[in-house]
């Protein structure tokens, strides 16, 4: 399900329509890769990172007070482009501030390996023996050869409950075409990997603005009874 900025506000609005498993365990799997630091021929006034820091800052304290979060990165910190994965910390309580921290500290880099890095939260969830949430926040595709959607088959097939929230943040469609596609189109694409939320009944939720990634986080992570 794809969540437009109409139907995202109504969703926000409309009681229920929220994670209905909001205060179980959740991973967030950030994006950390160069394409974060993107600017200038993507149509954006600065890097990707900088809003989907302060998103992270207005969204999680309110969150982090009604379930356990933990926290993969992917991008920065491999031995290659496509080996910087992650798993800072596995759910844990009032975790807000660790997650801030540790964002606020990445510097963009590497290449987008999305799906190693959801199959590595869902293993931090244990998501063969109980129900997991995972929110994956992107703003592309897989890039290190990985299948996100092959990877949404497995998930449904071996887990308990397990469900991908995919928020694609200001996603682009591919640069040498969007002429022929329309600039509207190029701006508005939605993320490949929006398969690992169809398949395992999450949402996909596209983000274009600061505001739109705050209530993002807030409608695949928080309870609509908090805000």
């Amino acid at each position: 399900m794809r969540l437009t900025p109409l139907v995202l506000a109504a969703t926000l609005a409309t009681p229920g329509l929220a994670s209905q498993t909001c205060t179980d365990d959740a991973m967030i799997v950030f994006d950390g890769s160069g394409s974060m630091s993107e600017m200038g021929f993507n149509d954006l006034d600065e890097p990707r990172i900088f809003e989907a820091r302060e998103a992270l800052r207005t969204a999680l304290p309110q969150i982090a007070q009604s379930r356990k979060l933990g926290l993969v990165t992917y991008g920065p910190g491999g031995d290659d482009l496509c080996t910087g994965i992650t798993l800072h910390f596995p759910p844990r309580a009032d975790a807000a501030g660790a997650i801030i921290a540790t964002t606020d500290a990445l510097t963009p880099e590497g290449s987008t390996a999305l799906t190693a890095a959801v199959a590595l939260a869902a293993q931090a969830l244990a998501h063969e023996t109980r129900p997991a949430t995972i929110v994956l926040v992107t703003d592309g595709k897989e890039t290190c050869g990985g299948t996100p959607c092959q990877l949404a088959a497995e998930l449904e097939a071996t887990g308990i409950d397990t469900t991908v929230h995919v928020i694609g943040f200001k996603v682009r469609g591919d640069y040498f075409s969007w002429q022929s596609q329309g600039a509207a189109e190029y701006r508005e694409a939605d993320a490949p990997a929006r398969c690992l939320a169809d398949t395992t009944g999450g949402k996909y939720v596209r983000a274009e603005t600061l505001d739109e990634l705050i209530g993002a986080l807030r409608v695949t992570l928080g309870c609509t009874i908090l805000f």
